[in-house]
């Protein structure tokens, strides 16, 4: 039986800003080229080497921020984020 190198989990590659806007770009591009959402998310994933979920969730982002789509912005998760930790330092600072 031959064996690779690759394993089986998640890759853990760190994607750049800049990597993540040009798949999302990519994306909406293609759609816009083909006038469909079938398969486009693949099809950059794939030509750019990346992990389908990984553009997908990207995308889903992006629209969230824009106004697109409903749900948490990017803003908001960060803010909260904030406030939470800020939460957590004054509770810690409190304990003897």
């Amino acid at each position: 039986m031959a064996t690779d190198n690759q394993s089986k989990s998640p890759s853990t590659r760190r994607y750049s800003p800049a990597e993540r806007e040009q798949a999302v770009r990519l994306v909406r591009q293609l759609r816009k080229e083909l006038g469909t959402d079938q398969g486009t998310i693949g099809r950059v994933a794939r030509q750019l080497g990346y992990g389908v979920e990984s553009v997908r969730s990207w995308v889903k982002q992006a629209d969230i921020d824009q106004g697109v789509t409903p749900g948490t912005t990017t803003a908001e998760s960060e803010r909260v984020k904030a406030l939470e930790q800020e939460s957590d330092r004054r509770l810690h600072r409190r304990e003897p």
